[in-house]
């Protein structure tokens, strides 16, 4: 059965070999942000509970789902994206300076 956790390790394994195999700048920014979208959805489906609700206090004891993972998520939502801005704009800085984004001709 395929469910979050599983989908999150793959996409955190594309996100790898996307990192490691390629030579535009871009394209591996690019596959460090479906990396960090692998683990965000990895670690959301660690804190699910079947048959849980949401964790709002109604007066009611019941199975709730972890809101530590959820909160933990949205901050490295926030860090992943100024993240990929400040790589963005350093490519856009060694674009001016070298005329490319291809490692290999940066050399």
């Amino acid at each position: 059965m395929i469910n979050g956790i599983n989908i999150g390790l793959i996409l955190f394994l594309v996100g790898l070999y996307g990192i490691i195999t390629n030579k535009n700048l871009i394209k591996i920014i690019m596959s460090l942000g479906i990396s960090s979208n692998g683990i965000i959805l990895f670690f959301n489906s660690l804190g699910y509970v079947p048959g849980g609700i949401p964790p709002i206090l109604t007066g009611t004891s019941s199975i709730f789902v972890d809101p530590v993972p959820q909160a933990l998520m949205l901050t490295m939502i926030v860090i992943n994206l100024c993240d990929t801005a400040l790589a963005l704009a350093i490519i856009v800085w060694i674009y001016k300076k070298f005329g490319t984004v291809n490692l290999e001709e940066i050399k």
